[in-house]
């Protein structure tokens, strides 16, 4: 029986996500992790756009991640509501407004590209709340929960069985974003650490 490559890549894409996101939620319910929920409710939808787009340009396996990856993330906004962070500001309202608004252009077009596009644009404003609170409270997410997300974003490129824009621009969008907050996560940390004397 011959072994599909492909297959194989997004099963353990898929197990880096569940593995993820168990320290997410353990440090959630710990109390130690506090999600944005505006952060994840545009995750969330986005996620769950980006999936639709892949299934309907034919990515097979390495459209799976993203599937569990919306579903999961619709879980984590729900948690947000009760045990996320408190401190709402302007510029997440803004950021929030500005999702909803290119969610909103996405509806209107029927073009599969463009929307990806778009979904990609507003994953970045989507991430704007959660970098403004980890930039003063970085010990507030979880660094291996977005360590995990970027590499099984990457992973999953590769199990794609069809590359087009539609199937890997997110994906590829979703690595150097988590990859990203996990330096300045790292970086700020590192920053606020106490001085030690020698």
């Amino acid at each position: 029986m011959q072994v599909n490559i492909k297959v194989l890549i997004a099963i353990v894409s898929v197990l880096m996500t569940l593995v993820g996101y168990f320290y997410y939620f353990r440090d959630i319910f710990a109390g130690k992790t506090k999600p944005h929920a505006f952060s994840w409710l545009v995750w969330a939808s986005l996620t769950a756009i980006a999936f639709a787009g892949q299934i309907s340009d034919n990515a097979g396996p390495g459209a799976w991640v993203t599937g569990v990856t919306a579903f999961i993330s619709f879980v984590i906004f729900s948690l947000a509501i009760s045990k996320g962070e408190k401190d709402i500001t302007k510029t997440d309202k803004f950021s929030l407004l500005g999702a909803a608004a290119a969610l909103g252009l996405w509806f209107v077009t029927s073009d599969p590209l463009l929307a990806i596009i778009l979904i990609t644009g507003v994953d970045f404003l989507g991430f704007l709340p959660t970098i403004r609170k980890s930039y003063t409270k970085p010990h507030e997410e979880t660094l291996v929960s977005y360590m995990l997300a970027g590499l099984k974003f990457l992973l999953a490129i590769f199990a794609l069985d069809n590359y087009t824009l539609v199937t890997w621009l997110y994906p590829a969008s979703l690595v150097v974003a988590n990859l990203f907050f996990v330096f300045m996560l790292m970086f700020r940390r590192k920053k606020l650490e106490p001085l030690v004397p020698f």
